[in-house]
């Protein structure tokens, strides 16, 4: 296999892997928001779940939630995993995601001061108009780093995607390196995640920059 042959081949696994982390973000996010609203429920019982529900997504390896979300429909109902790898992947780390964007969230939105709550309400805010027109933004002014950091570590997360055979980069880098005897395709690999992550620094210190409205 030439050069340009196994850089055109890993660069449709790149694809894949670049679907699985925007789809990731896209869903973790908003998901993250909510398991956050739960975490500081009043209810008990819902602040408990939620609890347990980050507990195990942040005491368990990732790989092996994957594994679970794949094959434990089959083992668990019977059901056909055919065609199911891409959706496992995506509620795998979806869900993972979704634990530690809500405790960033949490820990932002807990240490905002309760005066500011008490100052919109004097103005007549409700809560929904507190929340989102004083409070989220200062809010992502504070946590960007740590999503950030959460950002990068995901898109290097991606390469768990080889643990049920799906097809992005790092799998292919493997595949094609074990059929070539070959140590290039890993440091393709290698150049394609730095280039991604380099991409996400960059955007996301532009996003902090542009929050960035005390300076």
């Amino acid at each position: 296999m030439t050069f340009s042959t196994m850089l055109t081949t890993m660069s449709s696994g790149m694809l894949k892997t670049c679907s699985l982390f925007f789809l990731t973000l896209w869903f973790s996010l908003p998901i993250g928001m909510l398991v956050a609203f739960g975490r500081m429920a009043k209810n008990p019982v819902v602040r408990g779940a939620v609890k347990i529900y980050i507990a195990v997504m942040r005491g368990t390896p990732l790989m092996l939630q994957l594994i679970m979300w794949y094959f434990g429909p089959f083992y668990l109902f019977g059901w056909s995993i055919k065609g199911y790898r891409f959706p496992a992947l995506l509620i795998g780390f979806s869900l993972n995601y979704a634990a530690y964007f809500a405790e960033i969230y949490r820990s932002g939105i807990e240490s905002m001061p309760i005066g500011q709550y008490e100052a919109a309400e004097v103005l007549g805010y409700t809560k929904a108009q507190t929340f989102f027109r004083i409070i989220l933004p200062q809010v992502v002014k504070r946590i960007l780093p740590a999503v950030t950091n959460e950002v990068i570590t995901l898109v290097k997360d991606t390469s768990l995607a080889f643990t049920i055979a799906y097809a992005e980069v790092f799998s292919l880098a493997k595949q094609i390196a074990a059929s070539q005897t070959s140590f290039t395709p890993f440091v393709i690999a290698g150049v394609f995640y730095f280039a991604a992550n380099y991409a996400v620094a960059f955007a996301m210190e532009r996003v902090e920059k542009a929050f960035a409205y005390f300076r």
